[in-house]
């Protein structure tokens, strides 16, 4: 069985052929409004087709305000520089009255290390997207990863934004 790649090349080749029989199909009619929507959303499909799952593209637009568990890890994107989400993370492991072990930053990504009473380590990364944008990945416990205080640290975080 063929690829994902050579499935996506057969269907932009068949979209493309079917696009032109229509094409030439309405220009035989004089259909001109309508063949140019008809282009404009060929198109629009076939760059989702060519650079993309359209999920993806769907889950991109649907917004950065929700924190998502994915890898053992609770991920959530902030509208706050880069520095200041740093601070708050700081911040949110004190009032929690947990220690910072380790920190390390570079120019575009941070780490911050701590741990609990009981052992379980915690980890923030935090990654410049943009200036003004920020996204912080929390993870709590190596082997079994705990979601719900990783969502009490980032909880934690959101308040000292």
């Amino acid at each position: 069985m063929p690829g994902r790649f050579v499935w996506d090349k057969i269907s932009a080749y068949f979209a493309a052929v079917l696009m032109v029989t229509l094409v030439v199909s309405i220009r035989a009619k004089g259909g001109r409004m309508f063949k140019r929507i008809l282009v404009f959303v060929f198109c629009g499909f076939l760059l989702l087709n060519i650079y993309g799952c359209f999920a993806l593209f769907v889950g991109a637009a649907a917004g950065s305000g929700t924190a998502v568990w994915l890898s053992g890890k609770l991920t959530q994107e902030f509208h706050t520089p880069y520095e200041q989400t740093i601070k708050a993370s700081e911040n949110a492991l004190k009032s929690l009255k947990l220690e910072i072990t380790k920190e390390a930053k570079e120019a575009n990504v941070a780490q911050l290390r701590s741990q609990y009473s009981d052992g379980k380590e915690i980890w923030i990364d935090i990654r410049k997207i943009t200036e003004n944008s920020t996204r912080v990945e929390v993870r709590v416990g190596a082997v079994n990863p705990d979601r719900g205080a990783a969502d009490s640290i980032l909880k934690a975080i959101q308040r000292h934004l």
